[in-house]
């Protein structure tokens, strides 16, 4: 049943829901620069205790959630009491007469210009930067805290965008449905909403059109977000279309062809969540979470305990990890790389223990493969390890060489440059298996950084151009007998899944929040159906196209 549409955006997390809309507060805006304040110390004195009352409001909401909204909102406290940012912008106030909204905004700035400069996982981090600044002027101005507020019955929300702060703290039931103007699908708001089952749309031009009240239904499948007469309306339509999930738990096609669907963690309690929630072992194992927070290399003994945390969680089962995935553009202090004018294409990954320029990167990754290794055998998991930004069979083979020497027996790499799966037949004959990080695959395939807001449609997982290089893996595969699994995000779309496992993915590995749908929608199709499926998706001209072959065969 096709909404009476009026709005087309980006799918983020699928499901459909309908309901009245809440618009999300807007930051305050860019402070003025003056005047000068009389007493420049005393409006210095005011940033210190602002700062203060924005991270116990944040670290309040951190406790309220787990897994990875806890996650992102630590992250964003610890940005928050960054001594470094309190510094320069009380420097700004004594040094050079800025009033302290302004000295907080021009020193958080700075610090997102260089995060946002590095590339990959440290941009990601400037849209934090710019949450907490937002905060902390808010509270120095004395207006109302940007973002979203305590709400009185469910609801839409409709951004310009939400900070990670507010997805994360999002109730399933309460929010009923998320659309922003800007963000694209591997955006903290699109990850987060697909781990919390809330359907959402992002990078929605004309979202700002819809007004406070107004009665809406969003399709966060197809990217639809249509206004309706009445709320009822909204509601009748949503609940029409909601889709019962009946699923037994096991990853399987209807004609019993076998599709284990796995977690995607980065510690213990995430490992944990999975394991409860059901998942068939781990997909993605984050490994470097044990790392970025360290200021020296974490012992071979510190590492053993974190990964024992997860493997124990999923002792028998098939645990595949992804050594280090660092770099220029996530800089740990124990690795002295030099500065890249480029790090989303510099040393990376698996790179930095081939580079020279990486210091002890070699010795990084064999104390890490011993100390995966030491858990394994203490745990009883099983195994994998996966090497990230592998390009070549050569890297492959060097990789697998490594983990043999440590007792690993099974060992892959992470398809993430186009390169690789231009050369998928030699490299799978170095390894034992591959996966595909559809999110790092499609930036490097179209030259479209993750993060910018402009280029979000480029990055869609629904790109043919995208698919027909899965496709070229499945097909890879079926020559060298290597399997292929997905543990980027866009294994979490239950119709996209479906199209995945037609074009030859072995295995999908999700968050906890999508595995039940996207179970259910793989059970209720023979794989010859996955295959016609990934057959009208690979040759469609544009993702939208491909989204609407694929919903057309359901009739």
């Amino acid at each position: 049943m096709p909404i009476p549409s009026t709005l087309i955006g980006i799918p983020a997390s699928p499901g459909r829901a309908g309901g009245r809309v809440v618009r999300v507060a807007e930051p305050p805006g860019e402070p003025a620069t003056g005047p000068a304040p009389a007493d420049p110390a005393g409006e210095a004195a005011r940033i210190e205790p602002a700062v203060e009352l924005v991270s116990t409001r944040l670290t309040a909401r951190a406790a309220t959630v787990s897994g990875d909204a806890r996650e992102v909102l630590e992250a964003t406290v610890t940005m928050v009491g960054d001594p470094a940012l309190l510094q320069n912008a009380q420097e700004l106030v004594t040094e050079r007469g800025r009033p302290a909204a302004r000295a907080v905004w021009e020193a958080a700035n700075g610090f997102a210009a260089t995060l946002s400069s590095m590339g990959g996982y440290m941009a990601e981090r400037a849209r934090d930067i710019s949450d907490v600044r937002d905060r902390i002027v808010a509270e120095l101005l004395g207006l109302p805290a940007p973002g979203v507020a305590d709400l009185d019955a469910p609801a839409v929300l409709v951004a310009t965008d939400l900070a990670p702060a507010d997805t994360a703290g999002l109730k399933p039931g309460v929010a009923l449905a998320l659309v922003t103007e800007q963000g694209g699908p591997t955006s903290h708001t699109a990850i987060l909403a697909r781990s919390l089952g809330i359907p959402a749309v992002v990078g929605c031009a004309g979202a700002s059109t819809l007004t406070d009240g107004s009665a809406v239904i969003v399709d966060g499948a197809t990217g639809e977000v249509g206004e309706v007469a009445t709320l009822d309306e909204a509601v009748e339509a949503a609940a029409a279309a909601a889709v019962v999930t009946d699923w037994d738990g096991v990853g399987r096609t209807a004609d019993g062809h076998v599709v284990p669907l796995l977690a995607n963690v980065g510690d213990g309690p995430g490992a944990a969540k999975g394991a409860a929630d059901g998942a068939e072992g781990v997909g993605l194992f984050r490994t470097e979470l044990a790392f970025l927070s360290a200021a020296e290399e974490p012992s071979e003994s510190r590492q053993r305990e974190a990964y024992v945390a997860v493997l124990s969680a999923f002792a028998g089962k098939p645990v595949t990890a992804r050594t280090l995935d660092a770099g220029a553009d996530k800089p740990l202090p124990f690795l002295s790389l030099d500065g890249e004018p480029n790090p989303a294409l510099g040393v990376r990954g698996l790179r930095i223990a081939r580079d020279g320029s990486g210091g002890d990167g070699a010795g990084v990754l064999d104390r890490q493969l011993a100390g995966l290794a030491a858990a394994a055998k203490e745990t009883g998991a099983e195994l994998k390890v996966m090497a990230p930004m592998v390009a070549t069979a050569e890297e492959a083979r060097w990789f697998v060489e490594r983990c043999r020497t440590h007792g690993i027996g099974r060992a892959g790499v992470m398809i993430e440059v186009p390169a690789a799966v231009l050369t998928a037949d030699e490299i799978m004959r170095e390894v034992d298996f591959v996966s595909v990080g559809t999110n790092d695959l499609a930036q490097y395939l179209f030259a479209a950084d993750r993060q910018s807001g402009p280029l979000a449609a480029l990055n869609d997982p629904w790109q043919p151009a995208l698919l027909r290089l899965i496709g070229m893996l499945g097909e890879a595969s079926e020559r060298t007998g290597c399997p292929v699994g997905v543990c980027g995000e866009a294994a979490a779309d239950p119709a996209l899944a479906s199209v995945l496992v037609g074009l030859g993915v072995a295995s999908l590995s999700t968050g906890p929040g999508a595995r039940a749908a996207v179970g259910a929608a793989i059970g209720g199709l023979t794989l010859a159906q996955c295959r016609e499926r990934a057959a009208v998706a690979r040759a469609a001209a544009d993702p939208i196209d491909a989204r609407r072959a694929v919903a057309a065969l359901d009739g």
